[in-house]
Order: C-alpha cells, then sequence, then structure tokens
C-alpha cells in the first residue's frame, strides 16, 4: 500500500529584524519515512543539511537497496546559506582499471547480454562512502559517529519489508538468486520476503559502523578493502586495491543560468542533466509559453526535449577525459539556433536532427531526497546503484551491495542501453572514468522563493525536472510540483510517452495530429519526486514526497519562543 506523510504548511508571524534570508523551519523530503526521520532526528540534534545528507544517505542505503546504497554512488548539490556558495560533490562511480571499451562484447562484437547488469562484472567502484566522508569533513558540524547512527540501528535491527521493496525484489528475483550472499540477505528461504519481514544486514552495520569510526579509509585502503577487492575478484570481477585506493571525490561547479526571473542551479557533467535542462530552458525563452494554450505547450516542450536529449547523446560524457562543450551547448546563440527550428504546428521527426554518430547512456533505479536547513543551508542529493538492486551482488562479510553501474557507459557505438539512450564516443568506457548519469538534484530561486528538488527515473528524471521546475514557476508548491502528471521524449526513440492523466484524450489526438508518435495509452506512474519550497512571499515552507512512492516529508518550525 502506498502512503505519504506529508507536513501540513503553517504561516508564522516571523518578528521584526529576524533574518529575512533563513527559512521559518527545516525540512525533509525522502523515499523512505525511516530516511526522513533519521534526518529530522539530526536536524534537531544540532546537526545542519549536510549532516542530514550524511544520515538521510546511510539510511536510504539501507532501507532502499534497490535504489542505492555504500556500494553505489550519486550526485549532492549544496548551498551554503552563510556565503551564497554553492558546488557539486562528484561521488559518481569510476570503471575499475582493468576496464576496456569492448568489455562487454562478445567475439562477433555483440553485446553480451546482461554482462554490464548482473554480477561483480558490471561493478564500478563506489563512490558513496567517500562523499559522505567529504561531506561530513567539509560541510557538517556532527562527527560521522553521530551522522550515521540511524543507519547502523537501523541495518543491524533490521527494518520492515514494504510492498514497493516486494515489487523490486520480484523484479530482480532470478538475479538475487544467484547470488548466495545477496539471496541470504534480500530473499526469504530464496523468494521474496513477505510483507513485515524484518529484514537485518549485520554485515553492512560493521562496515556502517567502520565508516563511522574511521571516516572512508578502511573502505577504500584498509582491510575492508581489501576483502571489497578479493570478493569482486573471486566472482569473476575486475576490481584491485588500486582501484580502490584510487578513488576520489570531485568538487565541481554547478551549471547556473536563468529563465523567465528564475535562476537554476543545476549539476554539470559527469551528470548530463543541467546542460540538458540549461538547453531546454534556453530554447523555452524564445517563446511566451505562459501565454499558450496547453496543448502548444506541451508540443513545445516535447520540442525541446527532442533536441536536449540529441545533443546529450552525442556530446556528453566524463569531463576529466573528453571535452564536453558545456558552455557553447547552454549558450543562448547555439539554443536559439536549435529553438528558430522548432515549428509550433509540426513536430520534427528525430531522424529529421543531425544524425548522432552512436553509443548510448543511462540509469535507473535510484533515489532523490531534499533538505534545509533553520540557517537556510541546502541539499539536493540523487543517488544510484542504477538497476534496482544494481548487481545483485553482495561482497561476502561486508554487506555491500555492488551498483551496475558499467550499464551506463557506451557498451557499443550504436546499441542503446536498457533505457533505449543513445549516445556517442564521449561515454566510451575507460579505465578510471565516470558513466554519463541522467541524476538531475536541482535548485531554484525567484522572487517568490526557493525550490529544492530532484527524482528518480532513468532516461526520465531531465524531464521530470523540467516539468516540476515549470510548476514553480507557475507558482505551485511542493506538493503540486511532485503530483504533476508527467510526460517525456528523449529523442530516441522517437515517441512521447506519459502517466495516465498527463494528457486528455483530445491532447493526445492533437498531438498526434501534429506527427508526434504518441503512445496509445497512458503508462503507470513513474518517478519518485522530492520536493521543498521556501516560500519567502508567504514566509512559508512546504515540502512533499511524491504519492507515486512510499516516502515522507516534513517541516519542522521554530517554536515562537525560540525566536524572540
Amino acid at each position: 500500500m502506498k502512503r505519504i506523510l506529508f507536513s501540513l504548511v503553517l504561516i508564522l508571524c516571523i518578528p521584526a529584524g529576524w533574518a529575512q534570508d533563513t527559512p521559518p523551519g527545516a525540512a525533509v523530503a525522502t523515499a523512505h519515512p525511516l530516511a526522513t526521520q533519521a534526518g529530522m532526528e539530526i536536524l534537531q540534534a544540532g546537526g545542519n543539511a549536510f549532516d542530514a545528507a550524511v544520515a538521510i544517505s546511510a539510511v536510504i542505503g539501507v532501507v532502499e537497496p534497490y535504489g542505492s546504497g555504500l556500494g553505489g554512488g550519486g550526485f549532492w548539490l549544496l548551498h551554503r546559506n552563510a556565503d551564497g556558495f554553492q558546488v557539486m560533490v562528484d561521488g559518481r562511480e569510476k570503471a575499475p582499471g582493468k576496464a576496456h571499451r569492448d568489455m562487454y562484447l562478445d567475439a562477433k562484437d555483440e553485446v553480451i547480454a546482461k554482462a554490464s547488469i548482473d554480477g561483480p562484472l558490471a561493478a564500478a567502484i563506489p563512490g558513496a562512502p567517500a562523499a559522505m566522508a567529504h561531506l561530513a569533513r567539509n560541510y557538517g558540524r556532527l562527527p560521522l559517529q553521530k551522522s550515521l547512527a540511524p543507519a547502523i540501528k537501523i541495518a543491524r535491527e533490521g527494518f520492515p519489508v514494504d510492498e514497493h521493496y516486494r515489487r523490486f525484489a520480484a523484479f530482480r528475483l532470478d538475479a538475487l538468486r544467484v547470488d548466495p550472499s545477496a539471496a541470504a540477505i534480500f530473499l526469504h528461504q530464496n523468494e521474496v520476503p513477505p510483507l513485515g519481514y524484518l529484514l537485518k544486514q549485520p554485515d553492512l552495520a560493521r562496515t556502517l559502523q567502520s565508516i563511522a569510526d574511521d571516516g572512508a579509509a578502511d573502505f577504500y585502503r584498509g582491510k575492508l578493502a581489501k576483502k571489497l577487492a578479493a570478493g569482486v575478484r573471486a566472482a569473476g570481477g575486475i576490481w584491485d586495491e588500486a582501484d580502490l585506493r584510487a578513488y576520489a571525490v570531485v568538487e565541481r561547479a554547478p551549471v547556473v543560468g536563468s529563465y523567465r526571473g528564475m535562476k537554476f542551479t543545476l549539476v554539470p557533467p559527469p551528470s548530463s542533466g543541467g546542460v540538458a535542462l540549461a538547453s531546454m530552458f534556453n530554447m523555452l525563452d524564445n517563446f511566451m509559453l505562459a501565454e499558450m494554450p496547453r496543448v502548444d505547450r506541451i508540443h513545445l516542450n516535447i520540442e525541446v526535449m527532442r533536441r536536449a536529449y540529441r545533443d546529450r547523446a552525442e556530446y556528453l560524457g566524463d569531463p576529466d577525459f573528453v571535452p564536453v562543450p558545456v558552455q557553447r551547448l547552454t549558450s543562448d546563440g547555439y539554443t536559439n539556433v536549435l529553438a528558430a527550428d522548432i515549428k509550433l504546428d509540426e513536430a520534427t521527426p528525430s531522424d529529421a536532427l543531425k544524425p548522432v554518430p552512436a553509443g548510448e547512456g543511462g540509469g535507473n533505479n535510484t533515489t532523490h531526497f531534499s533538505v534545509l536547513d533553520r540557517e537556510g543551508n541546502r541539499v539536493a542529493a540523487t543517488l544510484s546503484i542504477n538497476y534496482p538492486f544494481g548487481a545483485c551482488f553482495v561482497v561476502p562479510g561486508t554487506g555491500v551491495l555492488l551498483n551496475d553501474e558499467m550499464d551506463d557507459f557506451s557498451a557499443k557505438p550504436g546499441a542503446p542501453n536498457a533505457y533505449g539512450l543513445v549516445g556517442a564516443e564521449a561515454n566510451a568506457i575507460a579505465p578510471g572514468k565516470r558513466p554519463l548519469s541522467s541524476m538531475s538534484p536541482t535548485f531554484l530561486e525567484n522572487d517568490r522563493g526557493v525550490a529544492i528538488l530532484g527524482t528518480p527515473g532513468g532516461s526520465r528524471i531531465i524531464t521530470m525536472v523540467l516539468l516540476g521546475a515549470l510548476e514553480f514557476v507557475r507558482g505551485g508548491d511542493a506538493q503540486a510540483i511532485v503530483g504533476l502528471p508527467r510526460y517525456h521524449h528523449q529523442y530516441l526513440p522517437d515517441r512521447v510517452t506519459y502517466e495516465s492523466g498527463a494528457f486528455t484524450a483530445e491532447e493526445a489526438g492533437e498531438l498526434s495530429l501534429r506527427g508526434h508518435l504518441v503512445d496509445t495509452e497512458g503508462q503507470s506512474p513513474y518517478g519518485n519526486m522530492q520536493a521543498i519550497v521556501w516560500d519567502k512571499q508567504k514566509k512559508t515552507v512546504s515540502a512533499a514526497s511524491d504519492s507515486r512512492g512510499i516516502g515522507a516529508a516534513e517541516v519542522l518550525f521554530r517554536a515562537v519562543d525560540q525566536m524572540k
């Protein structure tokens, strides 16, 4: 049964002289109630948004093993309110040193089915432990022992399995059964655990405790690193201790721009989200979107999605390995040319655009959380292990479920990945390289206030964030942003997918008449957006967790006597 915990928005009287650039309350929105609870506990214990992000990252990896964890990575977008400093902490996974461009091809140069999805050969070197230690050391104010305590307790004592967990476990049941360690933890008697089953992870609790005690040192350079590398190699993977020692978090400058009076702060490559979103906003700026009939707005949004995803396919990859022309792709001159090619009464077939040299990209099962503290610091973080339950492989004795992020590279030019995305040589496999991602944690600001948002959803992440941002521009609060019906186009395959309820029958028919290939019926709900809106004009904070998932959103307001 799906459920949502949502704190009602309260309007408070703010005493004269109280800083106008600090919110009336703190807020947390995550994909699981236990993660939200942990984040709020850390804020109430004196931690800031960055401490809460550490706690949430750890807990969500325990209770959502199908979406993230110590064996994965992600992007943490930070805003420090005291000085306006903004940065993306890049904890994305990296390819092992023995990885090579054609490692998933057979003797006939064809992609080997599931080789980049199931088992330890699919796993890149995790970045989540290093990123959590980095956040605590450089931005938090609490020790890791405090921030990781909730995750350690839940891993040791267990959490009850819900229907959301059971659905993902059923989807990956065959792959989970292959690895005895994964099956012993995530299944019950080799079957999907029953509803309410208490899932305990004592090995993971011990691994988390080692991070709490020593930061990420043991994970990347100590006895635990030796155990991880040996366990991967024994099962057919290619990790070695040098890969773990070489892993380092990278801080990157965000992609920043504006649209119709709204400043957007987005994540840069190796995420494709920031560049694609900036490109779409800049194209849309050529049109008076708010004055158009609804079907015209939908048509226009689809056309800018098509063009941004085409460029994503050709140009985007790890900027530490390939030149990524971020400034050109997001410039007014370039995006105005793209916009000029859009016909308001006719769809542009994708094959009429400039061909892509070939390749792939992607990323699905994932999680997102948003945090705002009472000092105005904020975090938008999207984390992943890629496919549900990642590689479905746990290194024995560690509790660490590995990612299958190697599938996010281009296994072969011209071969789309599991999500139909295409790309070029920029995203080819190379040792030490980070795979391209669609994860798009986002900050939005205008005269009304601030929004913090993001979502899982593979190739559809970017378009979900676009639609959410446009809802913020229209004045929507957090609930309106996460509840908005969704539609998507990603260049190839050349079709419009949408949730049931996103279009009326008449709108779908009109889009078809304009040349769009529209799915005959809307799809099941997708995505799991977590959003916070600090409305500075109304002096309110709203937070919402997507009702498509099982998450929770809470707002913690200052007591009046604390504000005097």
